[in-house]
C-alpha cells in the first residue's frame, strides 16, 4: 500500500495523521449534509486506514467539518459504526454553525496551525485542494496528502 510505505520514512518519529471524512471515508454524493448517517462508507479506504492505525508510530485522527452543530453527533455515530478504530478522543469535528459559518478551509487550517507539534510529524489527508492549499499557506511544516494516496 502506497501510503503505508510512504509513512515508513517516518518510522523513527511519531506521526499524527489527520483524515477528512466527507469524500475520503464517507461518500459525500450519497445523502445530504443533514443526514450523515445515510452516507455510504468507503470500505476500501477505511480498511487501509485501519491497517495504518496499527503502525506503532502512527496516531490517527479525524479532522472534519460539520455544517451544523448536530452534525457532530451524526458523524460520531457514523464513525462508531463504520470506523471505530478512530478513538473518540481523536475525533475533531468542527461545526461551522458555532464558528460564524467560516469556510472549511479557514477552520481546518486554523486548527492545524494551532496544533501542539511536540516533535511529531503532522500529516493531513483531504480530498479538497482548497483546504490543502490553505493549510500549506499557514503551516509549511505539515505533510499534505490528497486522498488519492489511499487508492492503489
Amino acid at each position: 500500500m502506497y501510503l503505508k510505505d510512504y509513512l515508513q520514512q517516518y518510522d523513527n518519529k511519531k506521526v499524527k495523521m489527520y483524515v477528512d471524512m466527507d469524500g475520503v471515508i464517507a461518500d459525500y454524493i450519497v445523502g445530504d449534509a443533514a443526514n450523515f448517517d445515510k452516507k455510504r462508507p468507503l470500505f476500501t479506504t477505511i480498511n487501509k486506514l485501519e491497517e495504518i492505525s496499527k503502525m506503532k508510530n502512527v496516531e490517527l485522527f479525524i479532522l472534519s467539518i460539520s455544517r451544523m452543530d448536530e452534525g457532530i453527533t451524526q458523524k460520531n455515530e457514523w464513525l462508531d459504526k463504520y470506523a471505530p478504530f478512530f478513538k473518540k478522543e481523536n475525533r475533531v469535528i468542527i461545526p461551522r454553525e458555532s464558528n460564524d459559518f467560516k469556510s472549511s478551509s479557514e477552520l481546518k487550517s486554523t486548527y492545524v496551525k494551532d496544533l501542539k507539534r511536540d516533535d511529531s510529524v503532522v500529516v493531513v489527508v483531504d480530498d479538497d485542494p482548497r483546504i490543502l492549499f490553505a493549510i500549506k499557506d499557514m503551516c509549511p511544516d505539515v505533510v499534505l496528502l490528497k486522498d488519492t494516496v489511499l487508492v492503489d
